[in-house]
Parts: structure tokens; sequence; C-alpha cells
């Protein structure tokens, strides 16, 4: 049986229908804009604003954020 985990930090801001993987972090303060789907084992860095989706195995970061391996 597979189990989900994820960790999603206080004051973050998830707009509408947002996907989100499993093995996934979330920094406080990010926003995700809606309808973008975050891969699993990602992390998203505090204060990001996600306007685009991110790819699996990746950490993205910055306003916009940008994803990187």
């Amino acid at each position: 049986r597979r189990q989900r985990q994820m960790c999603i930090r206080d004051s973050v801001t998830l707009a509408g229908n947002v996907i989100v993987g499993d093995n996934t972090e979330i920094g406080m303060g990010a926003n995700v804009i809606q309808g973008i789907t975050i891969g699993t084992n990602t992390v998203i860095g505090a204060g990001s604003v996600v306007v685009r989706d991110v790819e699996d195995h990746c950490k993205a970061a910055g306003v916009p954020a940008k994803a990187f391996r």
C-alpha cells in the first residue's frame, strides 16, 4: 500500500484546483495559483509564488517560482 505524505506549512495559499503530489513540501507563505500541478517529491520554497506547473523531483523558489533540479 502506498503512503501519501505531504507537508504544507502555515500561511500557505492554495487557490482553486491545485493538485499536489506525494512527498511534497510547501514552505511557509507560499502562494499557488489556481489550476497548478505540483509533482511528487517536490519542494516549494517559503514565500514563493507558483504560477506554472512544477515537475516531479524538483525544487522551486522565487517570485515567480522557477524550478531547478
